[in-house]
């Protein structure tokens, strides 16, 4: 898909619904494969995935007390008991229908759908997912469009827990074998402490080793190690509204690089963004069908920034009204990306 130049455009993969290629002024963006294969064997770290049916961590891999009973869950957290990104196999490695080249708000894209049968993962209900990707150049950015949409279909059950990001690595230095260097920016420095198994406490604190929102840092060779969910909106457990694509955008993040001159800046209608350093992201080398090499890429070669709910919102019954869906009932979120090199 072109956003009208030769040198912005996006690749889509139907696996996951995935962002392959963010291309700004000839640069590709995003930490991707060549071929859609490599996504499915050598892809442990989630690369450009859409992520669901819930995102991050379910404490305890358990949802207690919906529809009356409690599920059990994958527990694939690594040492933690806790299920992540949807269980084993989540959308992200779920072959979507698409794209479908549609016109919407206007501009050139592509819509994806997905339906998640009710027991996939255990998770209750069979739900239909709708991604829309729409393209664009405005003001000499780049710009990617993104919105999710999720309903509750089946006559399963009345309700279901719902969550959907993008899980892109991002690279504004590509080439280079780390992120070093990066300039970073953070539209909030407050994050929800965690307790030892990664599981919000349910306490919002100031980020110990950032500056105060709206303050650049930069990316070290090691530091700092970051992998927590910041937040935009105190209130949100509250005053989030199951469908935040009304709600007005927000600047999540900016990331740059003075080697490059790119820059890209994230926005979201979404109340908090995980940012990860990718301090455990490994990808294996890989050879193409014409013998082409792929070198492996090690940690801190890309930085993933995740538009969300609160982590565990399913497992916390005072935050679970932004991720629960009820019959007639639409989950949905908005997220814009916009590149452009100086």
């Amino acid at each position: 898909m072109s956003a009208r130049d030769p040198d912005s455009a996006f690749t889509f993969f139907s696996q996951g619904a995935l962002i392959q290629e963010f291309k700004v002024a000839g640069h590709n963006i995003v930490q991707s494969f060549p071929e859609a294969r490599f996504y499915k064997t050598h892809n442990d770290v989630y690369l450009g995935e859409t992520i669901g049916r819930t995102t991050n961590r379910v404490k305890g891999a358990e949802l207690k007390n919906l529809n009356g009973r409690n599920y059990r869950l994958a527990i694939n957290d690594g040492d933690n008991p806790n299920s992540l990104h949807g269980g084993f196999r989540g959308w992200g490695k779920k072959d979507f229908e698409g794209p479908k080249p549609v016109n919407r708000n206007d501009k050139e894209g592509v819509q994806f759908r997905y339906v998640s049968k009710d027991g996939e993962e255990n998770y209750p209900g069979t739900v239909e997912c709708l991604v829309w990707y729409t393209a664009g150049i405005e003001d000499g950015k780049t710009i990617l469009d993104v919105e999710y949409q999720v309903e509750l279909i089946g006559n399963e059950c009345e309700e279901t827990v719902v969550g959907v990001t993008n899980h892109s690595y991002f690279q504004v230095n590509p080439g280079a074998p780390t992120t070093e260097g990066t300039v970073v920016t953070l539209g909030t420095n407050e994050y929800l402490e965690l307790d030892t198994n990664q599981i919000p406490t349910g306490q919002i604190s100031v980020f110990p080793s950032i500056p105060p929102a709206g303050e650049a840092f930069k990316l070290g060779a090691t530091e700092p190690v970051i992998d927590d969910c910041f937040v935009m909106d105190r209130e949100a457990p509250t005053s989030c509204p199951l469908d935040t694509r009304s709600l007005p955008l927000r600047t999540l993040a900016t990331i740059s690089h003075p080697n490059t001159g790119l820059h890209l800046e994230i926005q979201s209608t979404e109340p908090a963004f995980q940012f990860y350093t990718a301090d455990g992201l490994y990808l294996p080398e890989a050879e193409t069908d014409k013998g082409v090499k792929i070198p492996a890429r090690d940690k801190r070669s890309g930085i993933a920034i995740e538009p969300s709910r609160y982590v565990n919102c399913v497992g916390r019954e005072e935050w679970r009204g932004m991720c629960k869906l009820r019959k007639g009932q639409l989950w949905g979120a908005r997220s814009v990306y916009r590149a452009w090199k100086e």
